[in-house]
């Protein structure tokens, strides 16, 4: 079992940036590829960034790439969300997850564990 919490949301001007983290308990943390996605009220849930459990490969959205930055610190079992140039639309929860197999994956189904959430508001 891996728990995971989520904190760092809260409310942005457009423009801004904002840095999410999300702490795992549990498990062997190395052993996980971690996910952030986000949920938009009335929207499915949308994958944003993964990273394996090194931290060597990442993989991002097309809709967040160049703008959000996946990033992990195993020695303190965390996984941070970097974003940049916030905007209305980036307005939502965001989840972090956590998938035991050792592959990368876009589908929220493959991940096994998740945090609670954290909301993240752009607006003016």
């Amino acid at each position: 079992q891996v728990q995971l919490l989520e904190s760092g949301g809260g409310l942005m001007q457009p423009g801004g940036s904002l840095r999410l983290s999300c702490v795992a308990s549990g498990r062997t943390f190395t052993d996980y590829w971690m996910g952030w996605f986000r949920q938009a009220p009335g929207k499915e849930r949308d994958f944003l960034a993964t990273i394996s459990g090194s931290g060597g490969s990442t993989y991002y959205a097309d809709s967040v790439k160049g703008r959000f930055t996946i990033s992990r610190d195993n020695a303190k079992n965390t996984v941070y969300l970097q974003m940049l140039s916030l905007k209305p639309e980036d307005s939502a929860v965001y989840y972090c997850a956590a998938r035991r197999y050792p592959s990368h994956s876009a589908y929220s189904n493959d991940y096994h564990y998740w945090g609670q959430g954290t909301q993240v508001t752009v607006s003016s």
